[in-house]
């Protein structure tokens, strides 16, 4: 069983760079900011109708899941 539902092979990277990638994904995912953000999330509960938002200031707030994803109508294409 894969740990990541999502594939690499679909960026069509040599196997350099998704090695790269993929250590560069884990280092994130392991952040000290991350998993305080992950364990608060888990505190307060995910709900099938919205998301969880960190804002910058720090604050968190429940929002709904297009526009959490979606950028807030900017898009995901320059985050």
């Amino acid at each position: 069983m894969k740990s990541s539902p999502f594939k690499v092979t679909n960026q069509k990277l040599s196997k350099e760079a998704a090695a790269a990638k993929k250590k560069r994904d884990i280092s994130a995912a392991k952040s000290t900011k991350r998993k305080a953000r992950k364990a608060q999330n888990q505190r307060i509960g995910q709900r099938s109708d919205s998301d969880l938002h960190h804002t910058k200031n720090g604050e968190l707030k429940r929002v709904s899941i297009r526009n959490n994803r979606g950028n807030f109508g900017k898009g995901t294409r320059n985050e």
